[in-house]
C-alpha cells in the first residue's frame, strides 16, 4: 500500500475507495442496490459530497463524530463515506440494541448527529432528547417524524465539495464490538485500515473482481459486513446487493434466485440454517455463484462439506474481529481443509502463546496475536483494556487455537470458555462438532458443569431437527461424542431447548448458558 499508513503526506479512505472508480471510468457502473433503489459509483460520489456539505452546515466539525443507526440501504454507503470525506467520523451502530445500549453509547462517542432508518427511530424516539451532545436527528425514510428527512437535507447541498486533506494514521470511523459479555467498546480505526483490508484479505484470498456481484447476510454495522458489502467490492469497482431485511433461509435463497451473485459472505448459523430449512430443500443459490465466505464463529466441518455437496461452490471460513476489522486468518480456494481457520491471510502475522508469553509449539493450544496492518489504534475511553489487547504491532484476540505441522490453525474456544477435564484441555467447539454430526442435531452449545464432587465436566445444551426423535437420545449422543473425539470429552449433561442465545453476528453466548442454568 505505497503512501499508506508511512507517514508521507495526506490520504483520504474516499478518494480512494470511491473517486478512483469514478476517474477510472466507473462512474456509470451499478454500485449498490438495496432491492428498492440503485446508486452507480458517480451517483454515490455526488451523494457524498452533498453529505459533507450537509454536516457542514450542521456544524459538525473534522475528528467529531456522527452516529449511524442505520439499515442497509444505499443511504449507509452515502451517510458512511461522505462522513470521512469530510473528515468527520461516523460510527456505525448495532440495529439490534435496546434503548438503554443506545444511550450509552450516544453518550460515549458523543455523537453530535444521529442519521438514523425510519423503522428504527421508535427504539430512541424517548431518549434522545436526553443525549447532551446531540444536536440532530436526519432520519432516512419517508416521515422523519418532526426531525430533518435525509432526502430533502441533501436535495439542499451542491454536489461539489473539497474532501479534507486527512492523514492516513487519522481515525475514520468508530465500530463498537459486539458486547456479548457487557456493554460495546468503541473501536477506532483509521483511514488507512479499509485499504488495508481489501489489499491483504480481499485480493490474495478472495480474489474479488470487477465483475463479480456480492450478497453479504452480515450487515455493514459489523466490521465483518462492511468489508463483504462495502470496502472490498468498491476496491475493484464491483456491485454490492444489500439486504434490509433480516437474514433469514428464505430471504437469502430469495435474493440469490433474483440478482444471482458471485460471492455469498455467511456465518455458521446461516449455512446451517439454509441446508436444514425444511421448506427450502430444492431451493438454488444462483447459477454463478462462484465462492462463499464465513467468518463469525468457527465453521463446523460437516456445515462446510455439505454446503459443497449440495452447491458445488466452497466455503471459505476464517476469523475477524473487530479490532482487527476483518479476517486474518483464513481458508483459500484450493487450499480448504474443512473444521480448520486456515493460515494468515498474507500481510498479517501471528503468534500462539501460553499463560507466560512464550510461543507454543505445533500441536500445543495457545492464545492467538496478530500482527495486522488493518489493527484499530485502541479502544476509546477504555486504557487499560486497549493496553492489555493492543500490545506494539500485536493484537490479543482471546481466541484460544492450536497449529498442525502444515501451518494450519484450528479454532479451541475463546479463552474463557475453554476449561479442563482431568487435566486434559476441552475445547467446547470441538464438542459442539462432534454433536452437530448426529442426525438428531441442529445446534449445540457446550458449556463447563461441577460435578458432585466439584470437578469440571461438559453439560450441552441442543436444538433438534425437525421430527427428531428424542427417545434415548441423551446415551446416543452421549456415546456418539465418545467415538467422534475422545471418551473424556463427552457431555455429561445434556438438556434439550428450543435455541440457544446469541450475538447478532450469530455466535453462541455460552456465558449466559453458564449462569446457573439447571441439568
Amino acid at each position: 500500500m505505497s503512501g499508506v499508513g508511512d507517514g508521507t503526506g495526506s490520504y483520504n479512505a474516499v478518494t480512494w475507495l470511491l473517486d478512483r472508480n469514478v476517474s477510472e471510468g466507473r462512474g456509470n457502473k451499478l454500485a449498490f442496490t438495496d432491492t428498492v433503489s440503485e446508486l452507480t459509483y458517480g451517483g454515490l460520489q455526488k451523494e457524498t459530497y452533498r453529505l459533507a456539505n450537509l454536516l457542514r452546515r450542521l456544524g459538525v466539525r473534522r475528528e467529531e463524530r456522527v452516529a449511524m443507526i442505520m439499515l442497509d440501504t444505499i443511504d449507509f454507503p452515502i451517510v458512511f463515506l461522505g462522513a470521512i470525506r469530510a473528515g468527520v467520523v461516523p460510527v456505525p451502530l448495532n440495529t439490534l440494541l435496546t434503548s438503554d445500549q443506545y444511550a450509552y453509547v450516544l453518550a460515549d462517542c458523543r455523537a453530535r448527529v444521529l442519521f438514523i432508518s425510519e423503522a428504527l427511530l421508535p427504539v430512541v424516539k424517548d431518549m434522545v432528547g436526553r443525549m447532551p451532545d446531540l444536536e440532530h436527528v436526519v432520519v432516512a425514510g419517508q416521515n422523519a417524524h418532526g426531525h430533518k428527512k435525509l432526502s430533502d437535507e441533501l436535495a439542499r447541498e451542491s454536489d461539489s465539495f473539497a474532501t479534507v486533506a486527512t492523514h492516513a494514521d487519522e481515525p475514520a470511523f468508530w465500530l463498537y464490538s459486539s458486547g456479548s459479555t457487557g456493554m460495546p467498546k468503541g473501536v477506532r480505526h483509521l483511514h488507512s485500515n479499509l485499504q488495508a483490508t481489501a489489499e491483504t484479505y480481499a485480493k490474495q484470498v478472495l480474489g474479488i473482481r470487477e465483475d463479480d456481484v456480492g450478497l453479504s447476510a452480515a450487515k455493514l454495522f459489523f466490521a465483518y459486513g462492511l468489508g463483504n458489502a462495502l470496502t472490498f467490492p468498491m476496491s475493484v469497482g464491483a456491485t454490492t446487493v444489500l439486504n434490509t431485511e433480516r437474514p433469514t433461509p428464505a430471504t437469502m435463497f430469495a435474493l440469490m434466485n433474483k440478482y444471482n451473485p458471485t460471492i455469498f459472505f455467511g456465518v455458521p448459523t446461516l449455512f446451517a440454517a439454509m441446508l436444514n430449512d425444511e421448506a427450502l430443500k430444492g431451493a438454488a443459490a444462483g447459477s454463478r455463484l462462484r465462492v462463499c465466505t464465513s467468518a463469525g464463529e468457527a465453521l463446523p466441518e460437516s456445515v462446510g462439506n455439505a454446503w459443497k455437496a449440495r452447491f458445488g461452490v466452497d466455503i471459505l471460513d476464517g476469523v475477524g474481529s473487530t479490532e482487527l476489522l476483518h479476517i486474518f486468518l483464513s481458508n483459500a480456494p484450493g487450499d480448504i481443509k474443512y473444521g480448520s481457520s486456515g493460515k494468515p491471510v498474507p500481510g498479517y502475522r501471528v503468534r500462539l502463546v501460553n499463560e507466560a508469553g512464550a510461543d507454543v509449539p505445533d500441536g500445543e493450544v495457545g492464545e492467538l496475536l496478530v500482527d495486522a496492518p488493518s489493527a484499530g489504534e485502541g479502544y476509546w475511553n477504555q486504557r487499560s483494556k486497549s493496553r492489555r489487547t493492543f500490545e506494539g504491532h500485536w493484537t490479543r484476540t482471546g481466541d484460544k487455537y492450536i497449529r498442525d505441522a502444515d501451518g494450519r490453525y484450528t479454532f479451541c474456544g475463546r479463552g474463557d470458555d475453554m476449561f479442563k477435564v482431568s487435566g486434559i484441555w476441552v475445547s467446547p467447539f470441538e464438542v459442539e462438532s462432534a454433536l452437530i454430526t448426529h442426525p438428531a442435531v441442529l445446534e449445540a452449545a457446550v458449556v463447563p458443569e461441577a460435578d458432585a464432587e466439584g470437578l469440571l465436566k461438559p453439560k450441552a445444551f441442543v436444538v433438534l431437527r425437525a421430527g427428531a426423535a428424542t427417545g434415548g437420545l441423551n446415551d446416543a449422543l452421549k456415546e456418539h461424542v465418545k467415538q467422534k473425539i475422545g471418551p473424556w470429552k463427552y457431555p455429561r449433561w445434556i438438556d434439550v431447548v428450543e435455541s440457544l442465545p446469541k450475538t447478532a453476528t450469530g455466535k453462541i453466548q455460552r456465558f449466559k448458558l453458564r449462569d446457573g442454568a439447571p441439568h
